[in-house]
C-alpha cells in the first residue's frame, strides 16, 4: 500500500520561501525587511547625531561667535540648572517638521562647505540674513520649539517679578505668539536695566 504523505506546515512554508530558487519572493521580502530596518536605524542614528550641540559647534564660526553669545544667556546658565541646547530651539521635535528643518539646514552646511560662510568675517556678513530666516521660521510655526519648554499654561506667574508678570499676562491675553512675547520681554528687560 502506497500512502502519499503530505509535508508538514513548516516544511511547506520552507519550500514556499525557497521556490523557485535562491531569490524567491519570500527571501526577497525577508531580506528587504531586514535591509529596511538596518537603513532606518542607520538613518535615524545619523539624524540624531546631528541633533547634538557638539555637532552644532563643530564649525569654528559657530563655536567662536554664536556659541560664545549663547553661553551668556539664561538658556545656558540659570538658577534652575536646566539648559536648552542648540537643537532644543532650532530642531522641531515632530518628524515631518524635523525633516523639513534638516533639509533647510543642509543649505547652511552647503554654504560652509563651499566657502560662503567659512570664515568669521563671511559668517558675520551673512549672519543677519540667517537670523531673519530663523525668526521667520519660528514665527510661522508660532514658536513651537520655544513652547516645548515655555508652556504658559503651566507657568507660575505669581513666582515672577510683578512687572514681568503683568507684562506676560497682558501680552498673552492679546494672543501674541510666544516668540513675540519672549522677544518683547527681552527688549524691555534691556531697556529697563539701563
Amino acid at each position: 500500500m502506497n500512502v502519499s504523505h503530505k509535508p508538514g506546515v513548516l516544511k511547506r512554508l520552507w519550500l514556499w520561501w525557497r521556490r523557485p530558487g535562491r531569490l524567491a519572493l519570500g527571501t526577497l521580502l525577508l531580506a528587504g525587511f531586514a535591509a529596511g530596518i538596518i537603513f532606518w536605524g542607520g538613518f535615524n542614528t545619523g539624524l540624531e547625531m546631528t541633533n547634538r550641540e557638539t555637532f552644532c559647534i563643530s564649525c569654528h564660526e559657530m563655536r567662536n561667535t554664536v556659541y560664545q553669545e549663547y553661553m551668556q544667556t539664561a538658556h545656558y546658565s540659570n538658577r534652575s540648572g536646566v539648559r536648552a541646547t542648540c537643537p532644543d530651539c532650532h530642531v522641531p521635535h515632530e518628524w515631518a517638521p524635523k525633516m523639513v528643518r534638516k533639509i533647510q539646514a543642509s543649505k547652511e552646511l552647503y554654504a560652509k562647505a563651499f566657502g560662503l560662510i567659512d570664515t568669521p568675517k563671511k559668517f558675520e556678513e551673512h549672519r543677519l540674513a540667517m537670523a531673519q530666516n530663523e525668526w521667520r521660521r519660528m514665527k510661522n510655526n508660532n514658536s513651537q520649539e520655544c513652547r516645548n519648554c515655555h508652556n504658559f499654561d503651566f507657568m507660575d506667574l505669581t513666582a515672577q517679578k510683578t512687572w514681568r508678570r503683568s507684562f506676560m499676562t497682558r501680552r498673552l491675553k492679546q494672543g501674541k505668539p510666544v516668540l513675540t512675547v519672549i522677544k518683547a520681554l527681552r527688549i524691555n528687560c534691556r531697556i529697563w536695566r539701563k
